[in-house]
């Protein structure tokens, strides 16, 4: 299949640090391959009458830190004529976003490839579906309560507790019991009881990285990306400072995604992140993967390639089934 039609819903692209940026690497291997880009944030999107609608503007990128796009002038554009639709807009995962499922879901009713699928996107928040893998997870509670907070802090002596909606490492807690601070976490957490929140034991293997492995059709990149957390501070994350390592997957790794895979590649999950720490399964990220760049450097795995290879195939396929 060739002259691909490819639109991606992203954060402003002038704010994204391009070197780091796995939506640019996804850009670049697609304008590569002479695909046509359209851009769009989500104000860009409506829908008229039931039509999914967007105000589109083509993009051209460039693998360069000071000057790594520039953008057409805008024309709206029914979304169903695109063949791909990457949304790629980051966290919070708030009212908002799910409006914005809602649209780009019309557009995937007419015909479009929306990656990853709009009510996928929807339902499987990256803390709480991992509670469909409990065979693959430490100990985890997921409440409102402060008092069952305290006691899964009393029965496990160190826990990580977090909010459901956040990312980038941003509050996340390490609490141990005894320490002074645990109810004022909590209280803060839950909103006195009027949020949810969770809490998993801590599991001491986070010194040797947090791993994030990229799933493609439910299927594993070669290595995983461990995200070395720096000697003060207890989170894994590139963007609080954690030093990124490519990793041979363990068996106890290929295990998890032998679990989770074929999992989301039923509701429609083609481009994942896992995240394990140790042997346990912590997150499961359908939303905006990251981790591309890293891999590519450090391991010349080309993540970007393999995406828009299965891309096509998802196209092909689809054109034959028509």
């Amino acid at each position: 299949m060739s002259n691909i039609r490819l639109g991606i819903v992203m954060d402003p692209i002038g704010s994204i640090t391009p070197y780091k940026d796995s939506s640019l690497a996804m850009l670049l291997e697609a304008q590569r391959r002479d695909w046509e880009i359209q851009y769009f944030e989500q104000h860009d999107l409506r829908l008229v009458n039931g039509e999914a609608i967007g105000t589109a503007r083509g993009l051209v990128v460039r693998d360069d830190r000071e000057n790594w796009f520039d953008l057409r002038p805008p024309a709206d554009m029914h979304l169903a004529e695109l063949d791909v639709i990457l949304m790629r807009k980051d966290p919070p995962f708030d009212t908002e976003y799910i409006y914005s499922t809602y649209i780009l879901e019309r557009a995937a009713e007419r015909g479009a490839l929306v990656v990853n699928q709009p009510s996928a996107l929807r339902d499987i928040n990256e803390k709480v579906y991992t509670a469909w893998f409990p065979q693959c997870c430490p100990e985890t509670l997921i409440t409102r309560s402060i008092g069952q907070m305290r006691s899964f802090l009393k029965d496990h002596g160190r826990i990580v507790v977090k909010p459901l909606d956040g990312m980038g490492g941003r509050s996340i807690f390490v609490v141990a019991r005894g320490d002074n601070n645990a109810n004022v976490i909590f209280e803060t957490l839950t909103d006195e009881n009027r949020r949810f929140a969770i809490a998993q034991r801590y599991i001491p293997e986070i010194s040797a990285g947090d791993k994030r492995i990229l799933l493609i059709n439910g299927e594993p990149a070669d290595q995983a990306l461990a995200r070395i957390p720096p000697p003060d501070d207890n989170r894994g994350n590139l963007v609080m400072g954690a030093q990124p390592e490519p990793r041979p997957l363990t068996d106890q790794d290929r295990w998890i995604c032998e679990q989770v895979g074929p999992v989301l590649r039923e509701r429609g999950v083609i481009f994942a992140g896992l995240d394990v720490i140790g042997d346990y399964l912590t997150e499961i990220n359908v939303t905006s993967p990251t981790g591309i760049r890293e891999l590519a450097k450090l391991a010349n795995i080309d993540v970007a390639a393999d995406l828009m290879d299965a891309l096509k195939e998802h196209l092909g396929a689809g054109a034959a089934a028509a």
